[in-house]
């Protein structure tokens, strides 16, 4: 892989985002996980870009990857307790396949910690599908560590993880 452009996607780039989501979709429909079996949410998405925390990563001048980074604590997941404004959370990452298994991923949730250091925050955190053991691995290998899982019956997300940024107060 070489240089990954990450930069925030443009509203006029809203198609490409959903591409890379309904793209990572399909695969796990493919390998029989339930996840993210919904078509994309154009309207939190299209405020995602609104409020510059939509980006999108590029190799060779095309986009192969989307993540969202911003400081939405989801309430039912994470507590007062959790100190949520310490934090930035990463939504929507999706990877196209053609650029799977080359650490796009990894670069992005390394470029995200960096981004919640820049903002003063000192972790990185994310909810994850409860029962998708393979992604709890991912994230555990990316330097996440489980949180506790929250089980809500309206919810299949749950699995908390979190990562430090790196970010020290002065």
């Amino acid at each position: 892989m070489k240089d990954l452009l990450i930069r925030p996607a443009q509203l006029d780039e809203l198609s490409s985002v959903e591409a890379l989501l309904r793209g990572a979709s399909a695969w796990l429909a493919s390998r029989g996980i339930d996840q993210w079996q919904y078509p994309p949410h154009r309207d939190r998405i299209t405020e995602a870009l609104k409020q510059g925390v939509c980006f999108l990563a590029f190799e060779e001048g095309r986009p192969i990857a989307t993540i969202q980074v911003d400081a939405f604590a989801d309430p039912e997941f994470w507590t007062q307790e959790d100190d949520p404004t310490s934090a930035l959370y990463v939504h929507r990452m999706a990877v196209s396949r053609d650029a799977s298994g080359i650490g796009v991923g990894g670069r992005l949730l390394d470029w995200a910690a960096g981004h919640a250091a820049s903002k003063g925050r000192r972790w990185l955190r994310l909810d994850a599908w409860k029962d998708n053991e393979g992604l709890h691995d991912y994230y555990t290998n990316a330097g996440f560590t489980l949180v506790r899982v929250v089980d809500l019956p309206h919810r299949r997300s749950g699995a908390l993880f979190q990562r430090a940024t790196g970010w020290v107060p002065a």
